[in-house]
């Protein structure tokens, strides 16, 4: 069978690569970001297409599918931030409706294309949020088995602290996520993916790598990081070196910053700000740095050579936004083989 997908919201290519990783062929990814474009059609046989969601047809999308396709897959992860715990507890009602609504127009193209299969992955929270529930309905009135829940990225495989909302859905048949392919006896660890990486020092880069480059550390955060230790936090270090607000009973509870990974467990979840070490626990478990770029993206699944881009690379922010915002290849492989495996089954 000839089983061709288009990603929504594709970004630089983990569900799409995951997809193809899997068996799955892809056809075409869209999104709205033109600096996605050189990762994605670099590491992919899929076309970027630079469209907004808000303003494609249906009619268009379904025209990339080739002719002899047999079965049509539709996937997509809509922008997780309006969905977040950090956006509803940080930004409250200043949540963008618009991106809230990207999942509508999700469901708008299942109902006027009506492919055979439907994959769409996010946060947790968006399981309590009413948009999810309208997307659900949309897929019941037009008759898809549906399977969905809340997945331990450890569990599937993926070395990082994450849980994500996965939902698949099917025409053809019943359809179920695959189950579990490891247990907290053999987690896939840090070390067991970045352990190999050659040492470099903060604001420097690997010659034969230019994305393993890691940012600058201040003086002051020099010393912070010269005295955290793996899985730790700020407690750990001398009182002078603290920063105001912490000293203060109100600063008490910000623990899951400025800390070192440790090397022998999953990594914390990997946001679009893990090259700073102030961030987040993002500190590396030995070298006196942050994260640099490849290990981030190393650590959301991507492969060593997977390339964001040509020539020169884009600032560090930029690139560590895509890769934060990414869906982890992984997923996109578990995704493609719960697929195929229901197709097998069929």
């Amino acid at each position: 069978m000839n089983i061709r997908a288009i990603d929504l919201f594709c970004g630089v290519g983990g569900l799409t690569h995951g997809l193809e990783q899997s068996g799955i062929e892809v056809i075409a990814g869209i999104d709205i970001e033109e600096s996605c474009r050189i990762p994605y059609e670099a590491n992919n046989k899929a076309k970027f297409i630079l469209k907004d969601i808000k303003e494609i047809s249906s009619q268009e999308i379904e025209s990339y599918y080739p002719e002899d396709t047999d079965i049509k897959v539709l996937v997509g992860c809509a922008p997780c931030q309006p969905f977040s715990s950090y956006s509803h507890r940080y930004k409250g009602s200043d949540v963008s409706e618009s991106k809230m609504d990207l999942l509508n127009y999700f469901g708008k193209f299942v109902a006027e294309i009506q492919p055979d299969l439907v994959s769409m992955e996010n946060v947790p929270q968006m399981a309590s949020n009413p948009v999810f529930d309208d997307f659900l309905y949309v897929l019941d009135k037009n008759g898809y088995e549906v399977d969905w829940k809340v997945i331990y990225g450890p569990d599937y495989e993926i070395p990082q602290n994450r849980k994500r909302l996965v939902l698949i859905a099917s025409k053809l048949s019943k359809i179920n996520i695959i189950p579990p392919l490891r247990n907290k006896t053999n987690y896939v660890t840090v070390r067991d993916i970045i352990g190999d990486l050659p040492q470099i020092k903060a604001g420097e880069f690997d010659e034969n790598d230019p994305l393993h480059m890691s940012r600058n550390l201040s003086d002051l955060n020099l010393k912070r990081i010269k005295q955290s230790i793996p899985g730790g936090t700020w407690k750990d270090w001398d009182p002078e070196l603290l920063p105001n607000c912490y000293k203060k009973e109100s600063g008490q509870s910000y623990k899951s910053v400025y800390g070192r990974i440790d090397w022998d467990k999953p990594s914390p979840t990997i946001t679009t700000q893990f090259i700073g070490f102030g961030n987040g626990r993002f500190g590396h478990p030995e070298q006196d740095r942050a994260l640099s770029l490849r290990e981030g993206a190393m650590l959301q699944t991507f492969p060593r050579n997977y390339k964001f881009y040509h020539g020169k690379p884009a600032s560090m922010v930029k690139i560590s936004t895509q890769i934060g915002n990414a869906v982890p290849v992984k997923l996109g492989y578990v995704i493609g083989k719960s697929i195929i495996k229901t197709l097998e089954l069929k």
